[in-house]
C-alpha cells in the first residue's frame, strides 16, 4: 500500500510520444512546483492511483538485471543523476520498444519523490506515467470587468493509462505497475520486465488465494462437503490472517482444517498451486493487513448454489441454544422469469 500524504514531487519532466506520423518532442526543462496547492494535485495525480495496490513486483531480465535498461535508468535517477537526461533516456526506451506496436500517442511523464511511505517506511521513489488522452475542460478568467471563457484539454481527473512507480526499498526497488490492458507485451515486458517480489504482501495474497481456490474448487472433490461448510471455512481462513501479525503454516491449517485428512489435501494442493502459478510460498511470513483487507473483499463473492440461488458470505457459523451450528449466511433467491 502506498500512503503519500506526506509526499513531495522533486521534480518532473513532460514529454510527448508520437504515433504514426506524429513525430515525438522531447521537453528540454524539468518542472518544480513548491507551492502546497501544486504538490496536493500532483500527489493526487501521481500517487493516488497506486493507493489501493497491494500487489508488488520487481525488476528481472533473462540474462541479468544490468542488462534491464529501465532497471539502470531509475537507478541513476536515485544516485542524482540528472533527471532531463534520464527522463529522455526512459522516452527513447518507450519509443523503441513500442515500434512495432500499435501504440497510441501520449504524453509522458517521468517524476522524481521523496517521502513515499510503505508501511511504516519512508523512501524515495521514480514515477513513470504514460497519459493516451486529455479531458476537455472551461477556463474561465475576468479581464476588464468581462468574464472570458474558454474550451481547453489537459489532465484533471485523468488517471494514467499505464504507469509504473519504482520505490527505492532496502536491497532492491519495489514496483507497482498499472496497466489498462494487462495483457499488454510492451509495457509489462519490453518497457518494465518485471516479476512478482517476494514479500509479505504478495505472500498474503499467494496464500489466500491458494486457500480460497482449494476450499471452492479442491475439496469439493476429495471431500463431501457442504456448501455452508465451506463458508465457514472461508471466513475460518480469513478469521486467522486477521487475527494473526505472523503465519505459521502447521498452525493456520491445524485452526483452519483441523482434519488429517484435509490438511494433507491442502498441502498436495499447495504444491501444485505453486507450481502451476509460478510462485513460491514459505511456511512463515509476516501478513500483511492491507493484502488480508484485500482479500477479505474476494472472499465475499458469491458462492453459486445452482442456477436459481447464491449464498453470500457475511461472518461465521456459530452454536445457537441447542448447541448446533447455525450459519449466518444470507441467501439470495433470484427468480428467473420469462423475459425477465
Amino acid at each position: 500500500m502506498v500512503i503519500g500524504k506526506e509526499a513531495q514531487v522533486e521534480g518532473f519532466a513532460l514529454h510527448r510520444i508520437g504515433s504514426g506520423e506524429t513525430p515525438s518532442v522531447f521537453s528540454d526543462f524539468t518542472v518544480v512546483l513548491k507551492g502546497e496547492e501544486e504538490q496536493e494535485f500532483l500527489r493526487k495525480l501521481f500517487l493516488k492511483p497506486f493507493a489501493n495496490m497491494a500487489y508488488t513486483t520487481e525488476f528481472t531480465h533473462a540474462v541479468s538485471l544490468e542488462y534491464n535498461v529501465l532497471h539502470g535508468l531509475c537507478l541513476e535517477i536515485g544516485e542524482g543523476k540528472d533527471l532531463l537526461t534520464c527522463s529522455e533516456a526512459i522516452a527513447k526506451h518507450l519509443i523503441d520498444v513500442s515500434q512495432h506496436h500499435n501504440i497510441n500517442g501520449g504524453d509522458l511523464f517521468v517524476a522524481k519523490f521523496c517521502g513515499v511511505q510503505i508501511g511504516a517506511a519512508v523512501h524515495e521513489a521514480v514515477g513513470i506515467y504514460k497519459f493516451d488522452e486529455k479531458e476537455v475542460f472551461i477556463e474561465s478568467k475576468t479581464a476588464s470587468g468581462l468574464i472570458e471563457l474558454s474550451m481547453k484539454r489537459g489532465l484533471g481527473n485523468n488517471k494514467p493509462n499505464k504507469a509504473v512507480l519504482v520505490v527505492f526499498t532496502e536491497e532492491a526497488p519495489t514496483l507497482f505497475v498499472i496497466d489498462n490492458n494487462d495483457s499488454t507485451q510492451f509495457w509489462q515486458k519490453d518497457f518494465i520486465d518485471h516479476k512478482p517480489k517476494k514479500d509479505h504482501v504478495n505472500s498474503t495474497s499467494n496464500l489466500l488465494e491458494l486457500t480460497k481456490s482449494f476450499i471452492t474448487q479442491q475439496m469439493p472433490q476429495d471431500f463431501m462437503v457442504a456448501k455452508a461448510d465451506q463458508i465457514d471455512l472461508l471466513n475460518r481462513s480469513v478469521q486467522y490472517f486477521k487475527s494473526h501479525s505472523e503465519f505459521d503454516r502447521d498452525e493456520f491449517t491445524q485452526e483452519v482444517f483441523a482434519e488429517e485428512g484435509a490438511i494433507k489435501s491442502f498441502n498436495q494442493y499447495s504444491d501444485r498451486f505453486q507450481t502451476e502459478n509460478n510462485v513460491e510460498l514459505a511456511d512463515n511470513f509476516a501478513i500483511s493487513a492491507h493484502a488480508v483487507k484485500r482479500q477479505a473483499r474476494i472472499f465475499k463473492s458469491v458462492l453459486k448454489l445452482d442456477k436459481n440461488f447464491h449464498i453470500y458470505i457475511h461472518g461465521d457459523r456459530e452454536p445457537d441454544r441447542t448447541g448446533r451450528g447455525r450459519e449466518r449466511t444470507e441467501v439470495l433467491q433470484d427468480l428467473l422469469r420469462p423475459g425477465g
